[in-house]
């Protein structure tokens, strides 16, 4: 994914080549051993590669001059006095151990034991007591020395390698070890690694060194053992970085690991959460306080005879239903109307009225509605989708939004990315994938290379390829990640460089090793190119991963993203067209994407559920129309059907969608694909119920009365109730306008107008219809074709009554009486509060985030490449610690508090990375950082003799191995060209404290970030820090804005990159406030994931908004604030019931799944608001009023709510985006399932035990009989 490398060349060769090319030479042959003799005097010969050779002749060490001398003492303190080199010998050393100097030089301890090593080897006076030669070759007719051996102490090996082991080289996020030491475990294999004799042509020593602690007990010699320096000596005091076992430096503290419950219980050998046992212990208690409760209830009702005079039910008449609601609904005027509430008696009187003018003005009122609606759908000229995922799921004020757009504005974008992951398959038997890491396998890769090199994408009538788009951080080479850099992309070397066995030479020395450089003079990182491996085993590895950086413009005003995207698109087409059947054919599996891929795979989503959804809107209409009309008979069934009726109210629902769609489109809000697909549906699943409510109201009427009566009495007995549970729906739907994802909130604002305007039709337009469609059938016309009119013979059989069908009957007969039974009702209760208190207790087992793989189509390519990624990705996503205003200046202290060299603060940014990266469990930081910081100041360091250098006019001057000090053409880069007269840029004494000062900092850095590294100076900052340091305004002695890179550790599943977000928070929240400057962790998957740092905050918010909206409207309408809360606890358990199943089903929370809470809220009040309506409405006891509220309501709600709800959500399981099939088939499956059985099996028990008392008494009837038979006519 990232590129760790695209910054240096450094790493070309193992310091051994540095180091040990320059110590050869020579003297006479005897082989005496005593202090004052040398073993190797002076230069003999040279390889050929030009490598010096040194002369094995022993001799008497040489004084030298007083120039020479003090050269000798500025690289080599210990030796004074007699010399074993020549000045020649002495030029060699230096020149060649200033490449490793700046590996090391940020750590003085390290760097002096290091160059003790080498001065002693080249130049001791005493030379002879611990080198031995023993083999000597032939050149040009001199004896050459060609191999020797080193006798040291394992006091020195051992402190030399403790004090270099942790110095880190910043440049490639890693240990300098591993470039100066071939990833040395011990002093031993670092021994082994320097002492190794080179081939001709390859980094290394020219001779053999053998590495020896003991001596014969014969001989004379002594083991070499100079003072060695801890890393932790205060006089070379290293970094806490470079030396965290110094006492000096704190130890690390880990941040403790994010856990949402960390309390918990051991019984016996349970582990049980506190929550668990917490509620456990409060359903034994509310359980057993119910029943006694119920208990003494009962026992005190059973000693009171019942109300003879009071029927337990009703008696039931023809038109089926009883007297006492009969002379409701006629209007009879009772005591009870003069309890209701001033709004209730607003509504009944309005809906009165209302009812009588619609049945006498149906076609006016069907005309203004739909001219309305019309009118709101003109915005949709302005009608625009929004598809760009960072616009669909970050909100433009998020602080990772701000974030996000201060790293792209000041510093640079993150790359684009396109990838390959080529893999084994496992073996049908054993399950495990073999090694990838093949030479047919390599082959394979460099065809699929090949391929990709020759994609051209068309832009505007112009040819584009990668080179015209890739990312070159050095050179005219794309910086392309992938195991074919170790054979420098040229199937040519494959052999000649020893095809696999070279690989997995690379795998272990790509840091070190020439040949394994790049083509883009970079070290690839294994880790980076191959997958499926466990801890180093690179040659295990499954997978191979490619990856191909492409440049990225914010603003784009160049098109360079336009042609990146037209690049794309070509190679997702050759990806899927060739390589995939390339690939199976060789038996292994490809997976692929590119930047754009999530935004084409979104696009095309959007036609890939239409035969699904057209099906979900034809079986709701189909059900629509079968159970708005009367039982089916067939000698009336065209009559008494209602398919016009029913596909009316689907074109006007459709209608309600496309005005509120219209509305925010005149206001400039884009609509997504989501809106397109879900809303008409929720729209369609919410309407529906109002309508059948409404039509089987009006079936229910006395057909004696005129049609105008019996249109305002269906309004008088459902309107207010329709009123109650669209408000509550329209405020529910609102309350998710203020989730912070905005694909969303935008949804939400839709849906709640898309529901306020098909609640507007449904009192309208669709009264209007009804209205209609009664005179149709009175008319005795057929249905769908109302201008065919039926023999008056069958109109006696419509008119003739209507029996009570099915569900009526099953309620009255079977459902009510069973639930009216003591024991039914104990269990319900029981049931009920288990599964809630279940729920509560498992509800922080709610994982968040939102899979990827979710939001996308099943046959979507991308599903295989996210498994891929899960699978074979061993590199986590790049981290930058971004640092705002750093003060330079000599004043400040701000340079000591974010560098992690010599002399920088223990606790500074730097510092506390590294320790971090120690935690890595916790901390979610791989590595410690990559410091330009740290890089600076080492390149300006006079240690560092090969890096700053000016010539004599005070201009920059490279480094000697190039341009103009050495010529591409030349194969050694001699001390006699052009730049033998440049010195380096300070002395000591030109610095305080080894830090530049303002002025010489501000002159500096752009030398440092234009300087290319290179062996003689592996710490030039072009390419590695070119977009690290903004330089717009730093004159001033302010850097606006920098960053430090580094790697989260792998993260492969939501909680992984929830808690890698949360962490890098936290961390700088707490390094920010210690330094008192601002810093700031920026990754590119910051801006998906901040949500959930707050989900469960704003979801528990927005949830208790809602409610408290709807017991707030329940409350004004029907004035029981008794009635409302019950309605509120059904909720609150259908809610949690919900969250429950959201767990088991493992629905992950996030916007998507918080949005369908709150409208799970807003749906769920209909299997409520309608029961508690009618109960509160009845009059008898508890009881009696519970078994008339199912009878009079119970068939509608399980019919227009229930099943209406139930065959759409159906179909939705068929779906080819697994996000319907997750959040809308799975979530609304079991909001309608656990709605229903809380609406029509726990509320009415509930009210039955404990409902609100009723608001009419019932008593006297104040009417006329005038009155009562003018109604009755």
């Amino acid at each position: 994914m990232a590129i760790p490398t695209k910054l240096l060349l450094l790493q070309l060769f193992t310091f051994s080549l540095l180091l040990t090319a320059n110590l050869t030479h020579s003297e006479p042959s005897n082989n005496r051993h005593s202090k004052e003799y040398c073993a190797m005097y002076d230069i003999c010969g040279h390889r050929s590669d030009g490598k010096v050779l040194n002369c094995p002749y022993a001799s008497p060490s040489i004084q030298p001059d007083e120039l020479f001398s003090a050269k000798i003492q500025s690289l080599c303190p210990t030796i004074s006095g007699n010399v074993c080199c020549t000045e020649t010998q002495f030029d060699t050393l230096r020149s060649q151990v200033q490449q490793a100097v700046p590996f090391l030089v940020g750590c003085p301890a390290c760097l002096r034991n290091f160059l003790n090593l080498f001065c002693e080897l080249s130049c001791s006076p005493n030379q002879s007591l611990f080198i031995n030669v023993t083999s000597v070759a032939e050149v040009s007719g001199n004896l050459t020395v060609d191999g020797i051996d080193y006798h040291i102490t394992d006091t020195f090996g051992e402190g030399l390698y403790e004090s270099c082991k942790e110095v880190k080289f910043g440049t490639m996020n890693t240990r300098a070890i591993n470039f100066v030491g071939g990833g040395a475990k011990n002093f031993r294999e670092w021994f082994t690694f320097i002492g190794q004799k080179a081939p001709s042509g390859f980094p290394g020593s020219p001779y053999a060194i053998n590495f020896k602690s003991s001596i014969p007990e014969s001989s004379a010699m002594v083991p070499m053992n100079v003072s060695v320096y801890s890393c932790g000596d205060t006089s070379l005091g290293c970094s806490c970085g470079d030396c965290p076992s110094s006492p000096a430096c704190s130890s690390p503290e880990p941040l403790p690991p994010h856990d949402e419950d960390s309390c918990s219980i051991r019984i016996g050998p349970l582990k049980v959460r506190c929550i668990e046992l917490s509620m456990a212990l409060v359903y034994v208690l509310l359980v057993s306080c119910f029943f006694g409760w119920a208990g003494l209830n009962r026992r005190r009702n059973t000693t009171q005879p019942l109300d003879s005079s009071k029927p337990l039910l009703h008696p039931v008449e023809e038109d089926g239903i009883n007297s006492e609601m009969k002379e409701n609904i006629l209007g009879v005027k009772v005591q009870r109307h003069a309890q209701l509430s001033p709004v209730q008696r607003y509504m009944a009187k309005f809906y009165r009225s209302y009812g009588s003018w619609i049945a006498r003005n149906p076609s006016l009122v069907l005309f203004m509605s739909v001219a309305i609606v019309l009118a709101l759908c003109s915005g949709l000229y302005n009608f625009k989708v929004e598809t760009r995922p960072e616009k669909l799921w970050v909100g433009p004020e998020s602080k990772a939004a701000e974030e996000k757009k201060f790293f792209d504005t000041h510093l640079s974008p993150f790359y684009r990315i396109e990838q390959l992951i080529l893999a084994t398959v496992p073996d049908p038997k054993s399950g495990r994938a073999p090694s990838i890491v093949t030479d047919e396998n390599i082959l394979l890769l460099f065809d699929i290379q090949q391929k990709v090199d020759q994609i051209r994408g068309n832009y505007s009538g112009s040819e584009v390829s990668l080179p015209d788009i890739c990312l070159k951080p050095l050179g005219e080479d794309c910086a392309t990640q992938s195991i074919l850099q170790y054979f420098k992309m040229d199937s040519g070397t494959f052999d000649d460089y020893g095809g696999v066995e070279h690989a997995e030479y690379c795998f272990q020395h790509y840091t070190s090793s020439e040949t394994c450089l790049s083509a883009f003079q970079a070290p690839v990182d294994p880790s980076a190119v191959l997958g499926g491996f466990s801890g180093n085993n690179y040659s295990e590895a499954t997978a191979f991963v490619v990856t191909y950086p492409v440049n990225n413009v914010i603003g784009d005003s160049s098109n360079e993203n336009a042609r990146a995207v037209a690049w794309e698109k070509s190679f997702i087409q050759l990806a899927k067209e060739e390589l995939l059947p390339m690939v199976r054919s060789k038996n292994l599996s490809l997976s692929f994407s590119s930047e754009s891929s999530i935004e084409e795979e979104l696009k095309r989503e959007s036609t890939a559920d239409v035969i699904t959804i057209a099906a979900s809107y034809l079986v709701m209409f189909v059900y629509i129309s079968v159970t708005l009309g009367d039982a089916p008979q067939f000698y009336t069934f065209y009559i008494s059907s209602k398919v016009l009726l029913g596909l009316s109210g689907v074109v006007l629902v459709l209608l309600s969608v496309l005005g509120s769609v219209g509305v925010f489109s005149a206001l400039g809000v884009k609509s997504t694909l989501i809106i397109m697909e879900v809303i008409p549906f929720l729209v369609l699943a919410v309407g529906v119920d109002n309508m059948c409510i409404l039509v089987h109201a009006v079936k229910r009427q006395p057909r004696e009365v005129s049609l105008e009566q019996r249109i305002s009495s269906a309004l008088v007995e459902v309107g207010p109730s329709i009123t109650l549970a669209s408000l509550s729906e329209v405020l529910a739907f609102a309350v998710g306008a203020f989730v912070p994802m905005p694909a969303c909130r935008i949804f939400s604002m839709f849906a709640a107008l898309a529901i306020m305007l098909d609640f507007f039709l449904q009192i309208t337009a669709f009264v209007a219809l009804i209205v209609f469609d009664c005179k149709r059938s009175a008319d005795n016309r057929i249905d769908c074709f109302p201008c065919i009119k039926v023999p008056s013979s069958s109109r006696e059989s419509v008119e003739g009554g209507r029996e009570p069908g099915f569900l009526e009957r099953y309620m009255k007969e079977v459902h009510a009486p069973v639930l009216g039974l003591w024991g039914v009702k104990m269990v319900v209760v029981a049931v009920f509060f288990a599964f809630a208190l279940a729920s509560i207790a498992i509800s922080p087992r709610l994982e968040t985030g939102l899979e990827q793989k979710i939001v996308l189509p099943r046959d979507s390519y991308l599903q295989d490449y996210f498994d891929s990624l899960s699978e074979y990705l061993r590199v986590g996503p790049p981290l930058y610690f971004v640092v705002k205003n750093y003060n330079y200046s000599s004043e400040s202290r701000h340079t000591n508090q974010l560098c992690s060299i010599s002399q920088c603060n223990s606790n500074s940014l730097l510092n506390e990375i590294s320790r971090a990266s120690q935690a890595s469990d916790t901390s979610y930081i791989a590595k410690p950082a990559a410091s330009w910081l740290d890089d600076f100041l080492v390149w300006l360091s006079p240690e560092a003799f090969g890096c700053c250098r000016k010539f004599t006019n005070g201009s920059y001057c490279p480094p000697d191995d190039q341009p103009p000090c050495c010529t591409a053409e030349e194969d050694i880069c001699s001390l006699d060209g052009i730049c033998k007269d440049c010195t380096t840029c300070f002395r000591h004494s030109d610095l305080v404290q080894d830090r530049p000062s303002t002025a010489q900092f501000r002159e500096k850095l752009p030398w440092f970030l234009n300087a290319l590294p290179s062996a003689d100076c592996a710490k030039g900052g072009h390419g590695a820090y070119t977009n690290s340091v903004d330089l717009k305004g730093y004159e001033s002695g302010v850097i606006q804005a920098s960053e430090f890179r580094t790697y989260h550790t792998p993260l492969n599943t939501q909680g992984d990159y929830v808690n890698a977000l949360r962490a890098a928070r936290e961390f700088s929240s707490r390094i920010s406030n210690s330094l008192k400057i601002d810093i700031f962790p920026y990754s590119v998957f910051y801006i998906f994931f901040e949500q959930y740092l707050n989900i469960w905050t704003v979801a528990l918010t927005n949830l208790a908004i809602a409610i408290g909206a709807i017991f707030i409207v329940c409350w004004l309408i029907t004035s029981s604030a008794w009635s409302s809360a019950i309605i509120v606890l059904v909720l609150v358990m259908i809610l949690v019931d919900l969250m429950g199943m959201m767990v088991i089903l493992g629905i992950q929370l996030n916007a998507v799944s918080v949005v369908n809470l709150i409208m799970s809220i807003g749906i769920a009040v209909e299997f409520c608001v309608h029961i508690s309506h009618a109960f509160l409405m009845s009059s008898g006891d508890r009881e009696h009023r519970a078994r008339e509220a199912l009878e009079t309501m119970g068939a509608s709600v399980f019919s227009g709510i229930t099943l209406t709800k139930l065959v759409g959500v159906i179909v939705l399981c068929f779906a080819r985006s697994e996000i319907f099939v997750v959040y809308y088939f799975q979530m609304y499956l079991a909001l309608v399932i656990i709605g229903f059985l809380h609406g029509l099996v726990f509320l009415p028990v509930i009210l039955s035990l404990a409902g609100p008392p009723q608001l009419n008494l019932d008593i006297e009837q104040q009417q006329t009989d005038e009155a009562s038979s003018s109604l009755l006519n």
